[in-house]
């Protein structure tokens, strides 16, 4: 996800002056996502070697961690080589998840399912991220399970790198990763299917793709392999979208390229960088998936920080921000690079929240992605305070996408406090149903001081999202002798809210 970026930018510049902008107020609606690799135990489980308690423990452990911090989206890496992270899969058992490709926990248990469950409780959506070409991440092929597909069905793959791929260019290729997603958005709760930047593999000098017999065989009447390369990565996406919206037409759709589509001197509608593209040298044309509407959010690593020589952050947040098409943009943050051991400007502690301070002033960029967790949870520079006490201070909802779903719930019904032991006690009845039938996923509650207005667009008020159907919430925090005002709306899956209940006063005895 993160490790190719100095194959491509080899000149960090030294640090200089960073913007320093008003913090913008806080946003009520944006998309604040956490990669979670587990390829290399990048994140999670932190060894092969857990019991089942010790992997559950320390997926809450992080989880937890993530929620305090204001994070709301979870990218849970559930397929990093062609294996799988999840129970009802096709693909055999990871070897990151017990040691052995093809092992079972023990006691078993769905990993998948159990992210999705606890990620729920915190007020988090789960994206499942699919590494879609990558079939192994070492040469060791001999350790590879007999159910491993490169071994069911070899003529799919090439070697590249001392890797196997699977080869993009073979029509039942495409046709089996769709069905392997589609194992997923059938069987698991996700909010989001979620894919990496690896298509065709980033170049390596010597190194040859091996695909000239799948092109004699299926090039049809491209003169150029290129062009047919980049055909064979759309015709995936195309389909992907399509499947996953027509099974599931309320789960998103996602990709992570990287940060560069093409530079201005490759393309006149390139950006103004000096770096490799993922149109040219991954053949993946990531601007016409969000052109064509087959994306629902795109999410460039733009791994770099402001105003770097070769690829600087804020002329490619500018340039994604002038081509999403009405999609979502969320811009893939470098935590991992802050404080690193080269001098450069990520050792600058203000670097990072210049760069948050930057896409919160563009009206086209809806959120930012972090990798990866890890990154976070070691709080570099402080960074991870910040976001905690600063920049997610408040509390925010994912960002609407009304082209999936523009209808909301209808308002709870009649909504009642009372005192209890411990607090406040909320009640209130589900809502009528919506227009679309669509039954109600959740509540937000506000809560205001007595003599403030109410203001339900400033998320400093937000008491409580909840992810379930609950019709009632505890305000714990609540002081004695002090008067409150409450309001509920209700959310459908894709976050939409309704108007709110009639405001009701309370005061803890």
């Amino acid at each position: 996800m993160s490790l190719n970026i100095f194959l491509f930018t080899k000149a960090l510049a030294q640090p200089a002056n960073i913007p320093v902008a008003e913090k913008p107020e806080d946003p009520k609606r944006e998309f604040r996502g956490v990669w979670i690799a587990t390829v290399e135990n990048i994140d999670w489980p932190s060894t092969q070697h857990l019991t089942t308690e010790q992997q559950k423990a320390e997926l809450i452990s992080q989880l937890d961690a993530h929620e305090q911090t204001g994070i709301n989206a979870i990218m849970f890496q559930v397929r990093p080589a062609a294996d799988a992270f999840y129970a009802k899969s096709r693909e055999p058992w990871s070897k990151w998840l017990n040691g052995k490709q093809g092992r079972a926990p023990s006691p078993l248990y769905d990993p998948l399912e159990f992210a999705i469950t606890e990620a729920h409780k915190r007020g988090m959506e789960l994206h499942a991220w699919f590494n879609p070409y990558r079939a192994t991440n070492d040469g060791n092929f001999a350790a590879l399970s007999p159910e491993h597909i490169t071994r069911i069905k070899p003529e799919w793959f090439f070697t590249y790198g001392g890797i196997k791929l699977f080869n993009p260019g073979i029509p039942e290729v495409r046709d089996y990763i769709v069905r392997v997603i589609l194992d997923v958005v059938d069987n698991y709760d996700i909010d989001g299917v979620h894919m990496d930047d690896y298509f065709y593999p980033y170049q390596i000098d010597g190194q040859h793709i091996n695909d000239a017999a799948a092109f004699k065989t299926y090039g049809g009447d491209y003169a150029d392999i290129r062009d047919w390369r980049r055909h064979n990565v759309d015709t995936l996406i195309k389909m992907l979208s399509d499947s996953i919206h027509k099974h599931k037409p309320r789960v998103k759709f996602g990709i992570s390229p990287f940060g560069i589509w093409a530079n201005l001197y490759q393309n006149p509608e390139g950006s103004d960088t000096r770096g490799g593209s993922s149109y040219y040298e991954l053949f993946a044309d990531s601007r016409k998936w969000v052109k064509e509407g087959w994306v629902d959010y795109i999410n460039p690593q733009l791994y770099w920080p402001i105003d770097n020589n070769s690829a600087a952050f804020n002329k490619l947040l500018d340039w994604w921000s002038d081509n999403t098409y009405n999609r979502h943009l969320y811009i893939g943050m470098a935590a991992y690079r802050i404080n690193e051991h080269r001098k450069g400007k990520f050792k600058d502690p203000g670097q990072m929240p210049a760069e948050i301070r930057y896409l919160r002033n563009n009206p086209r960029v809806q959120g930012s992605v972090y990798f990866s967790s890890k990154s976070l949870l070691n709080n570099p520079l402080g960074f991870t305070d910040s976001l905690t006490n600063n920049y997610y201070n408040s509390p925010a909802l994912p960002p609407p996408m009304l082209w999936l779903d523009s209808i909301p719930p209808n308002a709870p019904r009649n909504f009642l406090s009372a005192a209890a032991k411990n607090g406040v006690e909320l009640k209130w009845e589900t809502p009528l149903l919506a227009r679309d039938k669509e039954p109600v996923y959740g509540y937000v509650i506000y809560r205001f001081d007595g003599d403030e207005k109410v203001d339900l667009t400033d998320p400093r008020y937000i008491l409580h999202i909840q992810y379930n159907d609950a019709t009632f919430f505890t305000d714990t925090t609540a002081e004695k002798g002090k008067t409150y005002l409450y309001v509920v709306t209700a959310i459908d899956r894709l976050k939409n809210e309704s108007e709110p209940s009639p405001t009701i006063a309370a005061t803890l005895k």
